[in-house]
């Protein structure tokens, strides 16, 4: 069977999202539904609230991408859902559906990492860097610098050995009184502080290698908002001195990465390459130091299926299916990633 049009679904999380990609014609649809406002009220993610709100806008978000795609159902040619890593409930969500779906229209489906859509949603934009490339994977429950040769090609680098970046922006932020989703709420009151009144560390950059930690900085931005929450501003300058080391202990371990890989550019994903700061550092270091540096647009930071979709559709591409069971690994480690059975295109 030739592969060219795929659906794909994302529910690892506190996003729905739903897509098709077109070998042919690229992405011509995506629909994205956040829960952001749900669990803003207990300042973070509830597993079963999430998980009974995708049951919930799942199949109708479907419906909204098929008809923004102008095709239908039956002119699906394979079905990509995320098969992990993420809370089980909402992942036991999408795939389900995403099997139930290939099953009834007699079509592949393929269970698709979620850090490898990460990986890849740069190649859905127009000036897609090409092979080979280093990538900065920074999301709430995630933060490694990843080698990409190719599509399925994947070396860890490094990785965070305690608190993703992500983490640690929402658990600061909610420090702070800043509510949920942390991150954005952080760097817009990080706008208007000095990240230079207070002294914040770099952590694990006096030392050779690409691991991360930040349980430590958010340790010690605790301490400093305890000694210093009634002062005045101290709740900006707190929070633009921790995003600032957050930022340059990620521009320095790509740095180092760059140099030991000698690779050319740069990508940067996840939730928190959404951040304007991190951005415009990382721009600044690819103009000094000669690399290429490539974002996914804003709204493919965040878990989206579009980039489900993209990895699934080049998964599928290369013959790799899943046999008829709903297949979900809430813990799934990027190390135990399979290849490609054969490279993409070959039949």
């Amino acid at each position: 069977m030739r592969i060219v049009r795929v659906l794909g679904i994302e529910t690892s999380c506190d996003e729905t999202g739903v897509a098709i990609y077109d070998g042919d014609l690229g992405l011509m649809a995506h629909s994205l539904y956040s829960q952001a406002h749900i669990h803003a009220e207990y300042g973070g993610v509830v597993p079963e609230i999430a998980s009974r709100d995708h049951v919930r806008i799942l199949l109708p978000l479907l419906d909204e991408c098929l008809d923004k795609s102008g095709c239908s159902k039956s002119e699906l040619d394979g079905v990509a859902y995320t098969a992990g890593p993420g809370l089980i409930g909402a992942l036991l969500v999408g795939a389900s559906v995403g099997r139930s779906l290939a099953t009834s229209l007699g079509v592949p489906a393929v269970g698709v990492h979620h850090m490898e859509g990460h990986l890849l949603a740069p190649l859905l934009e127009a000036n897609a860097p090409d092979f080979p490339f280093v990538a900065l994977l920074v999301s709430g429950g995630h933060t490694m610098l990843v080698e990409v040769r190719s599509f399925g090609a994947y070396r860890v680098l490094g990785e965070t050995r305690d608190d993703a970046a992500g983490e640690a922006f929402d658990k600061t932020a909610k420090l702070l009184g800043l509510g949920y989703p942390g991150g954005p709420a952080l760097a817009k009151v990080a706008a208007s502080g000095d990240p230079h009144r207070f002294s914040f560390p770099r952590p694990m950059t006096d030392r050779p290698g690409l691991e991360f930690s930040f349980s430590g900085l958010k340790t010690h931005t605790r301490n400093l908002w305890r000694k210093h929450s009634q002062e005045e501003n101290a709740q900006a300058d707190i929070a633009a001195g921790f995003q600032l080391a957050v930022v340059d202990t990620l521009a320095i371990k790509c740095r180092r990465a760059m140099q030991q890989t000698r690779s050319g550019h740069l990508v940067i994903a996840g939730g928190v390459g959404a951040n304007l700061h991190l951005r415009e550092t990382l721009s600044q270091a690819g103009r000094k130091y000669g690399w290429g540096v490539s974002y996914p647009r804003i709204e493919f930071c965040t878990d989206n299926g579009a980039m489900i979709a993209f990895a699934g559709y080049h998964r599928l591409l290369a013959g790799q299916h899943e046999p008829e069971i709903i297949h979900a690994r809430p813990r799934w480690p990027m190390s135990e990633l399979g290849p490609y059975r054969q490279k993409a295109g070959e039949s």
